[in-house]
This record gives structure tokens, C-alpha cells and sequence, in this order.
């Protein structure tokens, strides 16, 4: 018996732990698209096309799977509601800054956010200190790139 409990113990030891694949995303779900400018006073800072997540599901989604996006793009989404509610790095495969935007569309607050070790199992959420409407995920040091800071306004045009 204790031989067998042995060799159960270095089994389980030796045998490769791949981690689990992650789902892949739901083709199902549509995202619009559309324009935000960013602008300190009337200068014109930076324009971003981006794909808007307006949906639940989509929300839900959102970056999930990518391995790359285009250096003036990201994801735009747009809550019925001001909340304050974290948002997190679950299999997101690529370094993202969020910027956290309110309901007069002013740039409130930005993070960076790492990919997490296990992007199947995060652990760090990033959650801003006053209410917003909007959040927009963005290449990690874009807004720094652009000279975004909390405070500009932003413009956001629907797109066909």
C-alpha cells in the first residue's frame, strides 16, 4: 500500500500541468465602430478609431484572445450608467492602458495594465476612484505616446 501511495505521489509530481486553453472568442458577437478625439482646449490631441462595446456580451468579450491591435485603435465601452465598476485583464494577451471616461465625456482617470501570469485566472483588478460612463482599453502607453493626460476632453463619432 504505502508503495503504491508512492508511486501515485511522484506520478502526480512528474506530469506535465499545461495550463488549460483558454476559450475562444464568441464570432457572434458584433462590435460597432466608431472615432474619439482626444483635445486639451481646442488642440487636437490624437484620433483613435476604435470598436465600441455597447452590449453585455460584448463588454464581456471585449479584447479577450487578441495577440496585437493597431497602435491608434482600441475599444471603446459604453455603459447605460456611471459606475465604478473594475474591470480586469482576463485572457488578454496584449499590455493595455485604460482611461476611465466620465458621462461629459472628460478623461478622468488612466491605468496601465499588465498581462496577468495565468491570463485564464487574473488577479489584479483596476478599478478608478470616482464614477465614469465610459472606459476606453488602449495599447499599453498610448496615452503617455500622445501626451493624453487626465482632464482632456474627448469626441466620439459613430462610424458605419
Amino acid at each position: 500500500m504505502r508503495w503504491i501511495m508512492i508511486v501515485s505521489l511522484v506520478l502526480a509530481v512528474a506530469a506535465p500541468h499545461a495550463p488549460a486553453a483558454p476559450a475562444a472568442p464568441d464570432p457572434s458577437i458584433k462590435y460597432d465602430r466608431g472615432r474619439l478625439q482626444f483635445y486639451r482646449g481646442a488642440r487636437l490631441l490624437a484620433t483613435l478609431q476604435v470598436e465600441v462595446a455597447r452590449t453585455t456580451a460584448a463588454r464581456a468579450q471585449g479584447l479577450m484572445y487578441r495577440t496585437s491591435m493597431p497602435e491608434d485603435a482600441g475599444m471603446l465601452f459604453i455603459f447605460d450608467d456611471d459606475g465604478t465598476g473594475a474591470f480586469w485583464m482576463k485572457n488578454t494577451l496584449i499590455p493595455l492602458s485604460i482611461g476611465f471616461i466620465s458621462s461629459t465625456w472628460t478623461l478622468l482617470e488612466i491605468m496601465d495594465m499588465n498581462v496577468e501570469p495565468d491570463p485564464t485566472a487574473p488577479q489584479k483588478f483596476y478599478a478608478p476612484r470616482q464614477p465614469y460612463r465610459y472606459a476606453l482599453e488602449v495599447n499599453q502607453g498610448y496615452f503617455a505616446r500622445k501626451g493624453i493626460e487626465p482632464g482632456v476632453s474627448v469626441r466620439f463619432t459613430a462610424t458605419p
